[in-house]
């Protein structure tokens, strides 16, 4: 499918078909990266998204502990008065 650049203001666009549009499901915002000489643009995903269901599986699974806990020592035993 061929389009053409147009000159908007000062700036210069491109018309997305609406069928390309409905077929990759863009909407609101997109990311835009240049690879190859090559624009590629993908819809804008939600920060985070999918997180819940990661988090609700790890924990079935036993694996949502604390990695970084402290640990009581000697010190904490013994030492440590208030």
């Amino acid at each position: 499918m061929k389009a053409r650049i147009i000159r908007i203001g000062n700036s210069q666009g491109l018309r997305i078909p609406k069928p390309l549009i409905e077929q990759i499901g863009l909407e609101g915002e997109v990311e835009m990266i240049v690879r190859d000489r090559a624009l590629i643009i993908t819809p804008r995903g939600r920060p985070r998204a999918g997180w819940g269901d990661a988090f609700r599986v790890m924990a079935t699974r036993g694996d949502d502990r604390l990695l970084d806990a402290p640990r009581d020592t000697r010190w904490d035993e013994g030492e440590w008065e208030w």
